[in-house]
């Protein structure tokens, strides 16, 4: 299908954001990690969603990928919320939001 042609265009850089405070180091590369592959479902959602003959609740592969898409925002978001406000305000500011 397309979607492994899409996975090859996808080649996120995994990008390094250095925490303000070391100890915050572990969840800020969890959230980050959450947010570059909430942002390659999200991708690879609205290239399905461009691409199909059919309205989006009735193809199977745009469910499948919006609920990942879905699940990986929730992850990023829990993340997000365990870090101080200024270390939310860094992951924000980044290429990757």
């Amino acid at each position: 299908m397309y979607l492994c042609q899409l996975q090859t265009i996808l080649n996120y850089d995994i990008m390094k954001i250095t925490s303000i405070t070391p100890k915050n180091q572990a969840m800020v590369n969890k959230a980050v990690n959450w947010l570059i592959k909430y942002n390659e479902f999200n991708t690879q959602r609205d290239f399905i969603s461009d691409n199909l003959e059919c309205e989006e609740y009735e193809s199977k592969e745009w469910k499948s990928i919006n609920r990942k898409c879905e699940n990986a925002f929730d992850k990023y978001l829990d993340y997000m919320s365990e870090l101080p406000k200024r270390e939310q305000a860094q992951i924000e500011k980044s290429e990757l939001y």
